[in-house]
């Protein structure tokens, strides 16, 4: 329900898009089709996942998560709420994700209850006019996959392929588009910045893992070694190639991309090692999305790289949870890269800011979207804007310290209740304009 602080907080949001926002030349009109979303992830709201590597290691000692998943949100049986919070918004895209661990629990084993639920969620976003839009695979695995070495393993482009191949042939008919893999290229964009100490309890988590089921090696998508990252990678590539052609056999017009972690990378000097380090963190997945139908971006923040490294972000910078710097500008700049890079369409498949001041969340979408607007009529072909996320929800190794969520969620009761930022960006998807 819309109330006096509610409406004041979307004026004065909306007021404060920054100046590039006002110029002549950005229409404030997005396309008529234009995506407008909100994204999660199953592990991260279903809870109870407890088939799935990542629960499996949230629950060793010692271990790198801060707190275990648990209920989350308790997604799995409140889904039918969280697709009327989306429609309450004014939305008319929900993307989320497929839990393979749920689908396939033990190796060869294909549960026809689960698709059935999936399926139930894809025609519930039909009948509510929400564009379904969803991710096969959002990190988490099966355990008994992660326990044979995961994505290292010489089996796992297959395994994915048959996985692929029997969620398509469920659900295919009623999906959008498919992102086989969420951002693949995390542990690249993370090994900079991790500090020694975590990659070595993220090891002593796997290692403990792999003694208690008796295998040699535990390996996840988003919790691994620093030595797996090499042997990681060639299984994640190969592993999308063998997923696409699989829903590609079962519906060849249902596109297919991977999302991608993105910062708006910034060269600062003549001797700025930014091109080098862009090499590094998503050349080789932007080279396979040219052979995609769109490229997910995923844009949190802006990498300033001087000519030994990161520079800190500039003095005084508003910032998130973590004391990173929140930038506006930096969806525009990883939305113009990645399709500069790649030739192909970009979906924003997640966009957001930890903070639990929801003012900032409020503030920093319009001034984000208009700075999309304008690339967008530059030519910069852009089919939506998922904003990360729908929920407050279980955030990986930080648990539930971080809120991303345009709704927050009890932790008891369940409850949703919206935040002002929710008004303030359905406001603009009712519009499909600035």
């Amino acid at each position: 329900m819309l109330n006096r602080r509610t409406l004041l907080a979307t004026g004065a949001a909306l007021m404060a898009a920054p100046a590039f926002a006002a110029r002549k030349t950005v229409d404030p009109a997005f396309p008529k089709g234009f995506l407008w979303g909100a994204a999660t992830a199953p592990h991260q709201i279903e809870g109870n996942n407890i088939a799935s590597d990542l629960w499996f290691l949230e629950n060793q000692q010692p271990t790198v998560f801060s707190q275990p998943s648990g209920d989350a949100c308790n997604s799995f049986t409140l889904w039918e709420t969280d697709l009327d919070l989306a429609k309450a918004m004014g939305l008319n895209c929900y993307r989320f994700g497929i839990e393979w661990a749920r689908i396939e629990p033990e190796k060869g084993l294909f549960s026809q209850a689960m698709l059935d639920h999936y399926k139930a969620v894809i025609d519930g976003c039909r009948s509510r006019g929400l564009t379904p839009v969803v991710t096969y695979s959002h990190f988490t695995a099966p355990r008994w996959f992660s326990a044979q070495g995961g994505w290292t393993n010489p089996e796992s482009a297959a395994l994915f392929g048959r996985y692929c191949d029997k969620a398509t042939r469920a659900l295919g008919q009623g999906i959008d588009r498919v992102i086989t893999f969420n951002e693949p290229n995390i542990l690249l964009l993370l090994k900079p910045m991790l500090p020694p100490q975590v990659w070595d309890i993220q090891k002593l988590t796997l290692e403990t893992a792999a003694k208690r089921l008796g295998v040699p090696k535990f390996v996840s998508a988003n919790v691994a070694g620093f030595d797996d990252l090499p042997a990681l990678q060639t299984g994640l590539v190969a592993a999308h190639k063998a997923g696409k052609a699989a829903i590609k056999a079962v519906r060849p017009d249902l596109p297919v991309g991977i999302s991608l972690a993105m910062m708006d990378d910034q060269a600062v000097g003549k001797a700025s090692i930014r091109d080098r380090m862009r090499s590094e963190l998503y050349g080789q997945w932007l080279d396979i999305a040219k052979g995609d139908d769109f490229i997910g971006v995923q844009n949190y923040e802006r990498a300033l790289w001087g000519d030994k490294g990161r520079l800190p972000a500039p003095q005084g910078s508003m910032v998130n949870w973590s004391g990173t710097e929140v930038w506006p500008g930096s969806l525009v700049g990883a939305v113009r890269y990645a399709h500069e890079a790649t030739g192909v369409p970009i979906l924003v498949s997640e966009h957001g800011v930890g903070t639990e001041d929801d003012a900032i969340r409020a503030k920093f979408i319009p001034e984000a979207l208009a700075g999309l607007k304008a690339a967008m009529d530059d030519g910069v072909p852009v089919l939506g804007y998922c904003h990360w996320s729908l929920l407050d929800n279980f955030e990986w190794i930080f648990g539930y310290k971080p809120k991303f969520g345009l709704h927050s969620v009890d932790p008891v009761t369940f409850v949703r209740t919206p935040k002002p930022s929710a008004a303030v960006y359905g406001a603009i998807a009712r519009r499909n304009a600035l």
